[in-house]
């Protein structure tokens, strides 16, 4: 994932402090039931579609614009799957940080998945059937998103 400048401005004023982010991540439906994922390019995993909000960026807004943005693919907001917050993590160069992550079920509009920025290494639509080794916490988003209740899930 690619550091936004706001993020690079903000680590000049306090260095390698810890930084609570905003953060969206997708899972996206096709009409024939497959979900959209992303090997990324910074570790090599597969995964939900995922990224930073800019500053004042309405949450469902901001990830329609990150999947767009990462795959090509235009997709719609639909409902609030879970909100989460991750543990503390440190990257090699120093920087703490720790996101809030909204996890949101969205449908496929249009647009063919590809590789479309150099957030990842590749990009492609799975059947639960075929899904590869995803990240910790993205096949629980993706069993959260295709219940039918569609009951937001929040850790206690």
């Amino acid at each position: 994932m690619a550091t936004p400048d706001f993020i690079v401005k903000l680590r000049e004023t306090i260095g390698h402090d810890m930084l609570w982010i905003p953060a969206v991540r997708g899972v996206v439906f096709d009409d024939a039931g497959r979900v959209l994922l992303g090997q990324r390019a910074d570790n090599g995993r597969w995964g939900l579609i995922a990224g930073i909000l800019e500053p004042g960026e309405e949450p469902a807004q901001g990830l329609e614009r990150e999947i767009l943005e990462e795959t090509g693919v235009v997709a719609v907001a639909e409902r609030l799957v879970a909100v989460d917050g991750s543990g503390h993590v440190t990257y090699p160069n120093g920087d703490v940080c720790q996101f809030l992550t909204l996890v949101f079920r969205c449908r496929y509009v249009s647009g063919e998945a590809r590789v479309n920025d150099d957030e990842s290494l590749a990009v492609g639509w799975f059947r639960p059937e075929d899904f590869p080794e995803l990240i910790p916490g993205h096949l629980e988003g993706i069993e959260r998103a295709g219940e039918a209740d569609g009951a937001a899930y929040f850790q206690r």
